[in-house]
């Protein structure tokens, strides 16, 4: 009895009353956004913010339940509840119910279960686990593969679905490791990776050539530290390039500019990295395959764009970046969205005073697009004091990772962080057109029970953790 009064003694208390507060907010604004002058009762239990309510008590619960659980329990199931969830969600693609495109939910009767939103818990109380078992080393292959296959075999599964948007969080987790040990490199390629794709489908072949020569002798400078040499070496690419193109403008022999680059680029590429600088021939080799590389990745970018993307996917990102625009048809949401979270000003339109949210202007206003129904009615105040809620429990969640004693704490503290931070950024935005819509809710805000629950637990059980940080375990 005294270890249980102990615990619940250490309690970090400030992160509880953030978690309340968010909670709280969250219920208020799902009532403005489906709020109805025929169904007042903030209490009535046919509405969203009725069902919210019982989601709410549930979720206290569960984390009331999780504080009185031995912090030796999460150890000693994470791989248990990791290989639930992968069943859970191998059984959802047979069994689950369709819902706006994607087999996501367990439908009983008025209640559905999405497992992919505890899926997300339990891999990272697997990565926690797995990270913290004595046979890791970041140095070998073997274990960096495993772990891989901790987090893509949950992602692939939700792919199929298909939900793009929540198989894209497992990506996040990869930061957990460079708190670890991890080299940044694998960071910078993860980087290159996403730049690449975005600029193989925004420009011309010519332009991505040039983007990636430069990218290459960037890299070059940047890891021998010879500025001058780099610029000598693209000074003799630009010069043959220029000299072909005229050479093809003069004669008409049909030569593609991009192709003149591209040879020009093989051709003084390799004779100034190989024979002109030996002696870092490491340097030398890495650079030339992230150009040969590049150009392989940007090759596959359309064919994986219109083939493994779903056609509003597709709509969303191309009015992201501007290559099409459609506001009435996939831009409708974000263009709406916007519309509203700029209508409310400096201090907003006041608590169900939201006209855009009234007539039902901006679709899944409670769930995805709950942001703006703050954006709306409370303004930039009330968004700025939302967002500074997010940013320091964020912050009070890494303190508090790097007060643990056990790797297993620690890596479920930034794992806890880093899913959190996430759901929070993208969400956020994606209501004002800084982010592709990929319907991911914002935690303790959006409406439902399974991203509730699953948020709950996630945290309650850091806090349980934390509560015996100086336990090794």
């Amino acid at each position: 009895m005294a270890k249980a009064n102990n615990i619940w003694k250490n309690i970090d208390w400030v992160t509880v009353i953030i978690y309340a507060v968010l909670v709280l907010l969250g219920w208020m604004n799902i009532y403005a956004a489906v709020y109805n002058e025929e169904h007042r009762y903030i209490f009535d239990m046919s509405r969203q913010y009725g069902k919210q309510l019982i989601w709410i008590v549930a979720a206290v619960l569960i984390a009331v339940s999780v504080m009185n659980v031995d912090s030796k329990f999460f150890t000693s199931f994470a791989y248990v509840f990791y290989g639930v969830t992968i069943l859970l969600l191998m059984a959802v693609l047979v069994l689950g119910k369709k819902v706006n495109g994607a087999r996501s939910w367990f439908e009983i009767g008025d209640f559905r279960l999405q497992p992919s939103e505890f899926a997300k818990y339990a891999t990272v109380l697997a990565v926690s686990q797995y990270i913290g078992s004595m046979g890791f080393n970041l140095k070998k292959r073997s274990s960096i593969l495993k772990l891989t296959m901790i987090l893509a075999i949950p992602a692939i599964l939700i792919l199929l679905q298909p939900d793009a948007g929540s198989a894209l969080v497992y990506g996040i987790l990869i930061l957990v490791l460079f708190r670890e040990g991890m080299s940044g490199v694998i960071l910078f390629f993860g980087f290159l990776i996403a730049l690449l794709f975005i600029l193989a489908l925004v420009l011309s072949k010519l332009t991505l050539l040039i983007v990636m020569v430069l990218m290459c002798f960037v890299a070059y400078a940047m890891l021998r530290q010879r500025f001058i040499e780099a610029l000598k070496g693209l000074g003799m690419i630009t010069g043959l390039t220029l000299l072909l193109m005229g050479v093809e403008a003069i004669s008409h022999i049909g030569l593609e500019p991009w192709l003149c680059l591209l040879g020009s680029s093989i051709f003084f590429g390799t004779l100034f990295f190989l024979f002109a600088y030996r002696d870092k021939i490491i340097h030398v080799s890495l650079i030339i395959w992230i150009f040969f590389g590049s150009i392989l990745f940007t090759s596959t970018v359309d064919y994986s764009f219109h083939h493994f993307l779903e056609a509003h996917q597709q709509n969303r990102i191309n009015d992201l970046l501007g290559i099409s625009s459609d506001p009435l048809g996939a831009g409708w949401n974000v263009h709406q969205s916007m519309i509203a979270i700029g209508s409310g000003g400096f201090f907003g339109k006041g608590f169900l005073q939201g006209t855009q949210t009234k007539f039902d202007f901006v679709p899944e206003q409670s769930t995805d697009f709950i942001f703006c129904t703050v954006g709306e009615e409370w303004g930039f105040v009330g968004a700025l004091v939302i967002i500074s809620l997010f940013i320091f429990l964020l912050l009070r969640l890494l303190r508090m990772a790097d007060r643990q004693h056990s790797t297993f704490s620690r890596v479920y503290g930034y794992g806890t962080a880093c899913i959190l931070f996430f759901h929070f950024a993208v969400n956020i935005a994606m209501t004002i057109k800084l982010a592709p819509v990929i319907g991911i809710p914002l935690p303790f805000f959006s409406y439902g029970g399974s991203s509730l629950w699953s948020f709950t637990l996630l945290l309650f059980t850091f806090i349980r953790l934390d509560a015996n940080r100086l336990e090794r375990f």
